[in-house]
């Protein structure tokens, strides 16, 4: 008989987006609430607000050494990076998605998540996923060496359909490519997220606890591919005894779920009604 996989709880770093605070403040924040892993975002170069102490983003031309610090420090652990990049667009996801497998790798991330993003006004359906194809392929090869996996999320045009993401997922045959499943993204792309994400199961490395209030059902299901956070895990519409039964039974490692939501207060209800149900 299959042993159920061990199902931990993380939370990105956007729950403390607007708290105005930098990204060791929130790694803080998020082991206080309780929180046993983190999924920290990462930028390309410099930006004010992050530079300034007022955004949790990390730049990539800091040291990765910062990211493992302010986790040991509090005693969390990293589920993986934030590492959202285009990648219909070569020119600017080759160099970005690189650069965040090596950064990953030191910094203690098992996975790098991304998506395919918006694409190009003037490309084919044919062009962009040849584009995809180069750009997984140069990740891929410095990801397989490294020990990483790239979580390919359902988010934009392409991957919100089941075949849609399957066919980016198998542009590269590689070890290191993987899912990271978006519960909310999923649902709002008017899919059955359960059976997409039975479908995806022993491909999944990741995943992203979102919630969706009832209120943002009602006005956005079918309309659009995703949303950058979610309300509190339980006061949507996401049945997450569902969603852990189906992780535990199906997936073939552990999996970290990484809760996405607005804030901080969101973000202790969400740890609250998960731990209940584990």
């Amino acid at each position: 008989m299959k042993k159920p996989q061990k199902l931990s709880i993380g939370i990105n770093m956007e729950f403390v987006r607007h708290a105005d605070k930098n990204f060791e403040w929130g790694v803080a924040k998020a082991a206080e609430l309780g929180y046993e892993y983190v999924e920290p975002m990462v930028h390309w170069g410099r930006e004010l607000l992050s530079e300034a102490g007022y955004f949790h983003s990390v730049s990539m031309l800091d040291d990765p050494l910062r990211i493992k610090r302010a986790c040991v420090k509090v005693g969390v652990k990293i589920s993986g990076l934030s590492t959202h990049t285009p990648l219909c667009k070569p020119e600017i996801s080759v160099e970005y998605l690189k650069q965040a497998v090596r950064f990953a790798a030191e910094c203690g991330a098992p996975v790098v998540n991304t998506d395919e993003g918006p694409k190009p006004s003037w490309t084919t359906v044919e062009e962009d996923h040849l584009l995809m194809r180069y750009t997984l392929m140069e990740a891929a090869k410095l990801a397989e060496a490294r020990g990483i996996v790239v979580g390919l999320e359902p988010h934009q045009q392409y991957s919100r359909t089941p075949a849609g993401l399957d066919r980016i997922a198998k542009l590269v045959k590689s070890h290191a490519i993987g899912i990271n499943f978006d519960t909310g993204n999923s649902y709002l792309a008017g899919q059955d997220p359960y059976k997409w994400l039975a479908r995806v199961a022993k491909r999944l490395v990741h995943l992203h606890a979102k919630d969706i209030s009832i209120q943002q059902s009602s006005a956005e299901r079918g309309k659009v591919t995703g949303t950058p956070v979610g309300c509190a895990c339980g006061d949507g519409v996401i049945d997450w005894a569902r969603i852990i039964r189906i992780v535990r039974d199906k997936c073939q490692c552990p999996i970290v779920f990484s809760v996405e939501c607005g804030t901080i207060e969101q973000a202790e209800r969400s740890l609250k009604h998960l731990k209940s149900l584990l």
